[in-house]
């Protein structure tokens, strides 16, 4: 293994799964807390098997597939991705979007759960199973993306899926230790710091997938993460200084 490009592998997978886990845990918590953790844990493990299924049958595809035609398009896909995340936590920095509270989340899902009413003891709440099912899913989704993405090509699949899978322990572990939302995890912060990453991610592979071939080879990974850090950086100041930009009404948060 190519410590050189698994290291960065490593980071962006865990950086990214770690913000996409704390958020789908806000939501388990507050499942578990209002409608009871038997329902909830088995909307989370329906939603785990789900996945699971879902990898075990199109992962494999992923090897039919030329290796250049591989790289062009997840790399366009993961420099999209990336530069959308950069973006939003950019635009939050400058102040223009409002920064994302799992707290006001975890108290906003709690309203919305006890609107259903309290489950009958000793069945199934559907509601419980459903809403655990569907935040692990759709979370759970961009996290088996951004792995197969960062890793599929140069064998590296081994690293993003260890850096995955030790956020999710890591966030698991939290969630056991605290018993309430990580409110205090600077997540606007970790979403730029992945957007970085992935952005430069796709770049390299969209410029493989062309063909190009980049001075250093997967040296040039740590230079294009220094190139897209500091366009993000240099973007917060230059935001701010258009306050008449409307952004908040027209984009959903």
């Amino acid at each position: 293994m190519n410590w050189t490009h698994a290291g960065p592998t490593i980071v962006a997978a865990f950086l990214a799964a770690f913000v996409e886990f704390v958020e789908a845990l806000t939501i388990v918590l507050a499942v578990g807390i209002v409608r009871g953790w038997r329902s909830a844990l088995i909307g989370v493990f329906s939603g785990v098997a789900f996945l699971t299924v879902l990898v075990l049958i199109f992962g494999p595809a992923l090897q039919l597939v030329p290796i250049h035609k591989l790289q062009l398009i997840l790399g366009v896909l993961l420099l999209l991705f990336g530069l959308r995340w950069l973006r939003k936590a950019a635009l939050r920095a400058a102040g223009i979007l409002k920064l994302h509270d799992e707290a006001a989340e975890f108290e906003k899902e709690t309203k919305a759960l006890k609107a259903f009413g309290l489950p009958s003891s000793g069945t199934l709440d559907m509601v419980a199973v459903a809403t655990s099912f569907k935040a692990v899913t759709v979370e759970g989704l961009e996290v088996v993306f951004i792995v197969i993405a960062t890793g599929a090509v140069r064998k590296m699949l081994p690293a993003a899926a260890l850096g995955a899978t030790a956020a999710g322990l890591l966030v698991i572990f939290l969630g056991l230790m605290l018993h309430r939302p990580l409110a205090r995890v600077p997540e606007n912060t970790l979403k730029f710091c992945v957007g970085v990453l992935l952005s430069a991610f796709g770049t390299f592979w969209t410029g493989e997938g062309l063909g190009l071939s980049w001075p250093g080879e997967d040296l040039s990974l740590l230079w294009l993460t220094a190139a897209f850090l500091a366009v993000g950086l240099a973007s917060i100041p230059l935001a701010r200084r258009k306050p008449d930009l409307n952004i908040e009404a027209k984009e959903a948060q």
